[in-house]
């Protein structure tokens, strides 16, 4: 195993990750590991693979784990689709639809699916 030069491997990956993104990174320095972006924590010798990617042109932008907000999107309903048979609902269909037509989120009782 080769022995990495931590000076060396962050200038490559700053100057890679600024041709591929258009900016500098932001990178966290903890003993042992780099944070980019506020990301998920590097060892050196992942950062240097990282910034071979980066050369390559194989990833357009280092994905960072942080969630972003989610679009707004439309209610689903967590219950199963009911229709309405000849004798009716079963009781566990019944409370299905009842639940819901109820405006918020709401859990079957307890035995039932």
């Amino acid at each position: 195993m080769s022995k990495l030069d931590k000076t060396e491997v962050l200038s490559a990956f700053e100057a890679a990750y600024e041709t591929a993104n258009g900016k500098k990174p932001e990178i966290t320095t903890k003993p042992g590991w780099y944070s980019i972006d506020g990301g998920k924590n590097l060892r050196l010798a992942d950062v240097a693979e990282l910034t071979k990617k980066l050369n390559s042109g194989k990833t357009a932008k280092t994905k960072k784990t942080k969630a972003a907000a989610p679009a707004k999107t439309q209610k689903k309903a967590p219950f199963t689709v009911v229709t309405e048979n000849k004798e009716g609902y079963t009781a566990e269909e019944s409370w299905i639809v009842e639940l819901a037509r109820k405006d918020h989120d709401c859990r079957l009782p307890r035995g039932v699916v």
